[in-house]
């Protein structure tokens, strides 16, 4: 939990301001998970600081969302072209997004 919250203050992406009196609070919750090994032993604990983000109202809180997912055909149509040009493609695993 403290290396969640020691990244959260390494990026900056938060910062503490007085409740608003009409604005509804966006409350937190912690996600807990244990990650195995692959003979089923506990390799590490992991804690994630997450949004209750089902309480937002929609017209009221905010007017619309997006999901930063990628489409599946603009993967395969990104794939195709890469392997068309003869381009190397590279991937990787951000830790911490936001």
């Amino acid at each position: 939990m403290q290396e969640e919250l020691n990244e959260f203050e390494r990026l900056e992406v938060w910062e503490l301001i007085p409740r608003p009196d009409k604005d509804t609070v966006i409350t937190l919750k912690w996600i807990y998970k244990v990650k195995l090994d692959e003979m089923g032993g506990i390799l590490k604990n992991k804690a994630r600081l997450v949004a209750r983000r089902y309480r937002q109202e929609e017209g009221i809180d905010f007017e619309e969302s997006f999901a930063p997912v990628a489409r599946l055909e603009a993967i395969r149509i990104f794939l195709s072209y890469a392997a068309h040009k003869n381009m190397v493609v590279y991937q990787m695993d951000v830790k911490t997004a936001f």
